[in-house]
């Protein structure tokens, strides 16, 4: 099985410089290519990798082309971004080897009779679906997959095996939940009562936009009140806690390990580098970038990248510590204009 180069670009863009007939089986990185596959160049850095390359074509940037065709006699695709063109290659290659699970309930799997299914969703091995779930058109359902009572789960949507989806939680189309996900747990709400604490029930949802990916053994908590909610097109590495009544706007990205506390908002087309943490109650803008490890203590409006963490401390000391680094740039200005008066007075001494 194979694509037609013709074909990728016909349904990808791009411009071709090659024979359009020609069938690549699949994609391989620069240096293993082979004569059958497609690569991409996506790092300047790479060129002369890409000039020496075994693979029958090359995906490039215009202002690479050029300098790889000196050297490079295969065919070429010319686009605007290399790796995002690759992705989208590689999702068509994927689909033609794909295994395409049977529509229909697995007789081992449990659904109620209040629960609507779509025909042509698959429900796999042992898994649960609650009174008064729906699931939408070409909807995969793995292996001992639970479906809570008056959950939705969109078109196309696949949970992996053993996705837990509590009650009333809802996910739109083509979300992928990956194995051992937990989704609507109640949030960690708690009344303290003289030292006993008390449990605040937790009745809100987790509503959850379209494109949405969620890796394994990821959490994201249902809201107190209100509902946690996760826009469309966010993407949620593995080992993830999303707190209750959170908020993430559209297209915004979490590396492994993240944490965010709870009743936090945090904008559109924003990243999180692995094992970033996020202190609940604050404001994050769009377009915000937090650096791995680094700990977000206070709302953010402006965009850009922000990075670093704090020492632990006693917390009256970690305040006061805090005021002197915000005054640092004054005190350092400071400090210059003494040297120069200290610099000015002895040469004046010493004439």
């Amino acid at each position: 099985m194979g694509l037609r180069l013709g074909e990728l670009v016909e349904r990808l863009g791009g411009q071709l410089v090659g024979d359009p007939e020609l069938v690549v089986s699949g994609i391989a990185p620069l240096t293993d290519a082979g004569a059958s596959q497609i690569s991409f160049l996506s790092n300047t850095k790479f060129r002369e990798q890409a000039g020496q390359s075994q693979a029958a074509a090359l995906i490039v940037h215009a202002n690479d082309d050029a300098f790889v065709a000196e050297t490079y006699k295969g065919a070429r695709i010319v686009v605007k971004n290399p790796y995002v063109y690759f992705a989208r290659a590689a999702q068509m290659f994927e689909a033609q080897t794909a295994y395409v699970r049977p529509a229909g309930v697995h007789p081992t799997a449990w659904v109620d009779p209040a629960a609507k299914v779509d025909p042509s969703a698959h429900i796999g091995p042992k898994a649960v679906v609650e009174a008064g779930a729906v699931i939408g058109p070409g909807v995969v359902i793995d292996a001992g997959c639970y479906i809570g009572r008056e959950a939705e789960i969109g078109e196309g949507t696949h949970f992996f095996a053993n996705v837990t989806f509590h009650a009333k939680c809802v996910i739109g189309k083509r979300g992928i939940i990956h194995s051992g996900a937990v989704i609507g747990t109640d949030g960690f709400g708690f009344a303290n009562d003289g030292g006993v604490y008390v449990r605040i029930p937790q009745v809100g949802r987790v509503v959850m936009g379209d494109d949405v990916d969620i890796g394994s053994n990821t959490c994201v908590d249902r809201g107190a009140l209100a509902d946690t909610v996760i826009e469309d097109g966010v993407k949620l590495d593995n080992l993830i806690q999303i707190a209750h009544n959170i908020h993430i706007g559209a297209h915004t990205a979490m590396a492994a390990c993240v944490g965010i506390a709870g009743s936090t908002r945090i904008g559109k087309y924003c990243t999180f580098g692995g094992a970033a943490m996020v202190v609940g109650h604050i404001n994050i803008g769009d377009k915000v970038n937090i650096s791995g490890g680094a700990l977000v203590s206070r709302s953010i409006s402006e965009p850009g990248q922000y990075s670093g963490s704090y020492p632990i401390a006693k917390h009256s000391d970690w305040e006061k510590s805090a005021v002197i680094v915000r005054n640092l740039p004054t005190m350092r200005e400071k400090l210059r204009t003494l040297e120069k008066t200290i610099k000015t007075k002895s040469e004046n001494e010493e004439s």
